[in-house]
């Protein structure tokens, strides 16, 4: 079957074939507008129309120049580098395309002023991120749930493949749960119009870089739903997708070139082996399949070596922030994506909005695996990724295998000490994203076992250590499920749909179980975002003995000790060890309990718990 469909977008990239005669004669321009006063003068203009490139361009704008013209293997394409100077005032002008005998083809292009509005605030581990698949998140408006002229309007929510009706409106209604749970940012699962035939509710199959998909809202309104946020004091995380796009992406319809994906003689995935990009024995070969295999048959490949291609993708990326105020970014498959150009991709963003932050998604086992795509060149290979921080699977495998009950010298407590220990190899490991599960991943409340204590313990231990915490929609109110497949990891947050049985939104429509949980994490994240130490305090780690993690967060103000018992049983922790860091305090407030306790002797530890105490 993959195979049948990467030979139909085969049939596709026939340059100028039976498609042309169905394409306008100006189809788009793409973007469709820019601003003056960027601090990049280079823009260039995707042109789309039947035979376009059979036209001569003319422009004239004051500050505005044309720089040239380029033509690809498709007649029905051309690429428009203007130069666009410091000083050029906002307007409109047309942009001319001109063929002797034929009628005159215009296009009114603006150069819009920048607004002074929150964007680019960055992300950083004052933050608490919260992640939403908005399918599956609440839907706000029903007028939405099936867009006709689209390739799939089947909307089942019974069905883990079909569309649910969730939405940017949903989002916008629960703002108020959300940020009474203490989170801070959004991360949204892609949002970009995704018309695939099937199964493309999760939005990593994009079919325009500039429109969201109509089933979610629009454009208008995603721009709404953050500048709610700012007037909130939260932000918003877009989720890039640079390696691929969907099979029925306007630009596959219809191929620029030959070389605007990577192409292969038959169907060929990745091989899926990050390695291969640093390995220093790896075979060309190896290295290639990684980075230029396909993902799927749906999801074609990039070729991030071609110019056009790395210009369209990162102008998108600019545009929104310009546009709507985006925050920051999660850059999806970060380690499938060409180094050479998510290196120049960094400069250009940090070079338009040095406050903006971005993280990679590294899917992969190993401390090194996973440094060597951060900026510092602290794995010597001799390049700069740019990258600032990454998502931190290792501290995930880490906790994982405590909870599991993994209890060898490297796992337990002493696998998550061990993790922390080799964070010398990063530039900075705050940036780096810690959480304990996601889109792809098996619910954490399922890997513990559905048990509450050691679910808890963990929270606890994702809202105090370093870095930037994340949770995923849902986390609060247990939701379970083992990723086998996705979908089950993807279920719908009930109450977020009118008529819903059970409304998880509110106190009185959780189980006492998932109000203890609620609570619990309401008051622990309340706490962190009121007090800078656990945002971005030192940190000094012990190491562990009898199953027990002792580590603190310190500066100036405060001092806070995290008590972490992996073990089934309870434990007696003597203090007299942690004199350091103590010092002359003599006792501890427990966040969440709000009780106080000597710690001048010993403290008692429940099993599987972690206590967090402010001392005094």
């Amino acid at each position: 079957m993959k195979l049948r469909r990467y030979l139909l977008v085969l049939i596709c990239i026939c340059i100028a074939g039976p498609l042309a005669a169905q394409i306008p004669a100006l189809e788009r321009i793409e973007p469709a507008n820019w601003w003056t006063g960027m601090k990049h003068p280079f823009l260039q203009l995707i042109v789309h129309g039947n035979n376009i490139a059979q036209r001569d361009v003319a422009l004239q704008y004051p500050g505005v120049t044309l720089k040239a013209v380029h033509k690809a293997e498709n007649p029905n394409y051309l690429f428009l580098d203007l130069d666009i100077s410091a000083g050029t005032a906002p307007g409109t002008f047309p942009i001319r395309f001109i063929k002797k005998g034929e009628k005159e083809l215009r296009y009114t292009y603006e150069l819009k002023a920048r607004d002074h509005a929150a964007k680019a605030q960055g992300v950083t581990n004052a933050d608490l991120i919260y992640l939403i698949m908005p399918d599956r998140f609440a839907n706000g408006d029903k007028n939405n749930d099936i867009v006709k002229g689209m390739q799939q309007t089947t909307l089942n929510r019974d069905s883990m493949y079909y569309r649910h009706g969730g939405d940017i409106q949903g989002i916008i209604n629960h703002l108020d749960y959300l940020q009474e749970l203490g989170v801070t940012a959004l991360w949204l699962n892609p949002v970009l119009e995704n018309d695939q035939p099937a199964a493309s509710y999760h939005g990593y199959a994009a079919t325009e870089n500039y429109k969201i998909d109509r089933r979610y809202g629009t454009n208008e309104l995603y721009k709404q739903l953050i500048d709610e946020l700012h007037k909130r004091g939260m932000k918003m995380i877009k989720d890039l997708v640079h390696n691929h796009i969907g099979s029925q992406h306007w630009t596959m319809r219809d191929l620029p070139s030959k070389d605007w994906v990577h192409q292969w003689p038959v169907f060929t995935k990745s091989n899926f082996k990050e390695q291969t990009v640093y390995d220093p024995y790896a075979a060309a070969a190896d290295k290639q399949l990684m980075t230029d295999g396909w993902f799927d048959g749906h999801m074609p490949d990039m070729n991030q070596a071609n110019p056009y291609v790395r210009n369209y993708f990162t102008q998108s990326h600019i545009w929104w922030v310009e546009y709507a105020g985006v925050d920051g970014f999660r850059l999806d498959t970060y380690g499938y994506n060409d180094p050479g150009y998510m290196k120049e991709w960094g400069e250009a963003v940090k070079a338009e909005y040095p406050q903006l932050t971005f993280f990679g998604e590294t899917f992969v086992r190993g401390t090194v695996n996973q440094a060597v795509f951060t900026q510092g060149n602290t794995m010597n290979l001799g390049f700069d990724t740019q990258l600032p921080g990454v998502t931190d699977f290792q501290y995930l495998w880490a906790i994982t295998d405590l909870v599991s009950g993994k209890t060898s010298a490297q796992d337990g407590v002493t696998g998550i000490y061990n993790t922390l220990a080799k964070d010398f190899v990063y530039q900075d490991p705050t940036r780096n994203v810690v959480f304990l599960d996601n889109h792809d991943l098996s619910r954490f409340f399922s890997v513990t076992g559905e048990n509450v204590a050691k679910y808890k313990m963990a929270l606890a231990g994702l809202l105090t250590t370093r870095g930037i915490p994340q949770l995923y929609y849902g986390a609060e109110i247990l939701m379970k499920n083992f990723c086998n497949p996705d979908g089950l990891v993807r279920e719908d947050f009930k109450g977020g749909w009118p008529g819903d049985k059970e409304d998880k939104f509110t106190s009185a429509g959780r189980t006492a179980a998932e109000n203890e949980v609620f609570e619990y994490l309401r008051a622990l994240a309340n706490y962190r975002r009121q007090n800078a130490v656990l945002q971005n305090g030192r940190m000094m780690q012990y190491v562990p003995e009898n199953g027990v993690y002792v580590y603190f967060r310190y500066n100036e103000a405060k001092t806070v000790m995290v008590i972490m018992n992996g073990d089934d049983k309870a434990q007696e922790l003597s203090t007299h060890r942690f004199t350091e860091r103590i010092g002359s305090f003599s006792k501890g407030l427990d966040v969440i309990s709000g009780q106080e306790q000597s710690i001048t002797d010993t403290i008692q530890v429940p099993a599987f718990t972690t206590l967090v105490l402010e001392l005094k």
